[in-house]
């Protein structure tokens, strides 16, 4: 007779900025059923550049999500029973709830960019402490912003991520957040605690605050009520998640020292493993806990495939590549930001998209915008290294671009790396394994649920021709004081 933990079934929930994404997967890592809702927000233009949702189409998406998936169970395993589920979301997202955990105020998004003056007030304070840099993109000057502008009133409200909110509708009450979405509010990690400094600076009471525990803790079971709604069984146990980016790094199976998960969608995300942590000054590297222990280092930059959608609306982009091919490298080299600001491999609020060169065509402009991306992504590794990181592992790519067959070529080209494609890369698959590592390590877990669809080969000589591009980028960076004179003689060694 096998193991009974072998007919179990695992849960993970992703909870996106557009949508709702829910995955069932067996012990092995096979996908069984997936469910996805739509989301809305409502945004303002620059410059305000307000971003909010309502959680309470959170807990709508889920349900019609989760019904879904487990509607759709092949009918010789919709008996098992699911050994537990995990809810990822995006960093920096934040609501505030009452002492039952329901939300009492829209969600401020990651992306949210009204709270200036909390920011300045932040870092104006933790400037003189030694302390940490804070970023519009935390979570934390938002908190102080709701408190203070949108619910001043005396009574008592407590503070959430939006998968802690969800968590407690599941649930039936207030639950603990995780050490990963925590981060961007102001926890300490290397201490295990709310950083007093930041609090006393952000105005914000740590009795509002939730208590922190490592992803994978148990928070409570399913209610009845709650299995209603979204078809969850009752009595699942729910454990507690990691942010949107942990989660994809946990799918692609980014998870030994050495090795990195390198996200390109509307920006370009990288995340890898360490034995010990890459601190620098100014922001652009930040390190999660590693779930097993050890430390996730990693960055966002601003520069991303959203820059097609902006420069290439409604275009043939698979067409646009072919003809991009022709030009190894482009005579025109473009950083291509999707919005002002850049935040890794450096940071500066004041950078802007730009171009030196003349591109004869779309052709060639397209070629361009790749080939600035995937310079940056290599800019990104060497800053990395130059701190001390490990780089010398497996680089998995996950994200929206590596549907662009010829931009994953391009990419190893560049880097002079073969890239992995997970199977699986779903941060709601994240999600499965990470719940499903009850006594296991996490790293173990995936070794055995994640699993390969390819490696992308670099072609023999495709470095050498574009180092030519890269070069000349990272010269221009130089020359309008982006990054530092040595980076342009650093050369990242390539196995």
């Amino acid at each position: 007779m096998g193991d009974p933990a072998s007919d179990q079934l695992w849960a993970g929930i992703d909870l996106g900025t557009q949508s709702v994404r829910v995955v069932i997967v067996d012990d092995g890592g096979t996908v069984l059923a997936l469910g996805a809702a739509a989301l809305e927000s409502r945004r303002s233009a620059a410059p305000d550049r307000h971003h909010e949702q309502d959680p309470r189409q959170w807990w709508a998406a889920i349900g019609e999500a989760a019904r879904q998936a487990f509607a759709s169970l092949p009918p010789p395993v919709i008996r098992r029973p699911v050994g537990a589920l995990a809810i990822c979301s995006t960093s920096g997202t934040i609501a505030l709830t009452d002492a039952s955990g329901a939300a009492v105020s829209q969600a401020l998004m990651y992306d949210d960019a009204r709270a200036v003056d909390e920011l300045a007030r932040i870092n104006n304070s933790v400037h003189h402490g030694g302390g940490p840099d804070v970023q519009l993109s935390w979570a934390l000057p938002k908190i102080g912003w709701l408190l203070r502008r949108r619910h001043p009133d005396k009574a008592v409200r407590y503070v959430a991520h939006s998968a802690d909110v969800v968590a407690a509708a599941l649930v039936g009450h207030r639950v603990c957040t995780d050490n990963s979405h925590a981060l961007k509010s102001g926890y300490d990690l290397q201490h295990d605690r709310w950083d007093h400094q930041l609090m006393e600076a952000a105005g914000v009471d740590p009795a509002v605050l939730p208590d922190v525990v490592r992803p994978g803790t148990p928070l409570g079971v399913v209610t009845p009520r709650a299995a209603a709604h979204t078809g969850i069984p009752a009595g699942t146990p729910v454990v507690a998640g990691m942010t949107d980016g942990c989660a994809a790094q946990i799918a692609a199976g980014a998870l030994s020292p050495g090795s990195w998960n390198s996200v390109l969608g509307t920006t370009l995300v990288l995340k890898g493993v360490s034995e010990r942590l890459i601190d620098v000054a100014g922001g652009s590297v930040y390190s999660h806990r590693h779930p097993d222990g050890g430390w996730l280092p990693g960055g966002a930059s601003n520069v991303g495939a959203g820059v097609l959608a902006d420069e290439f609306p409604d275009a043939d982009l698979d067409a646009l590549s072919v003809a991009a091919s022709g030009f190894e490298p482009a005579s025109a080299v473009v950083y291509p930001l999707t919005a002002p600001g850049e935040r890794f491999p450096f940071v500066r609020p004041d950078a802007v998209r730009f171009q030196a060169g003349d591109p004869g065509g779309p052709g060639e402009r397209f070629a361009a915008l790749l080939q600035g991306v995937a310079f940056v992504e290599r800019l990104c590794f060497e800053h990395l290294a130059a701190l001390g990181a490990d780089t010398s592992g497996d680089i998995a790519i996950t994200g929206g671009g590596t549907r662009n067959v010829y931009w994953n070529q391009l990419r190893a080209d560049v880097l002079g790396r073969p890239l992995v494609l997970p199977a699986t890369p779903e941060p709601a698959f994240g999600m499965a394994v990470l719940a499903s590592a009850r006594h296991d390590a996490v790293t173990a877990r995936a070794a055995g649920m994640v699993s390969r669809r390819g490696v992308v080969q670099p072609r023999p000589g495709g470095h050498e021709r574009l180092s030519a591009g890269y070069v000349r980028l990272v010269a221009e960076l130089v020359d309008r004081g982006y990054v530092e004179h040595d980076v342009a003689d650093r050369e990242w060694s390539t196995p």
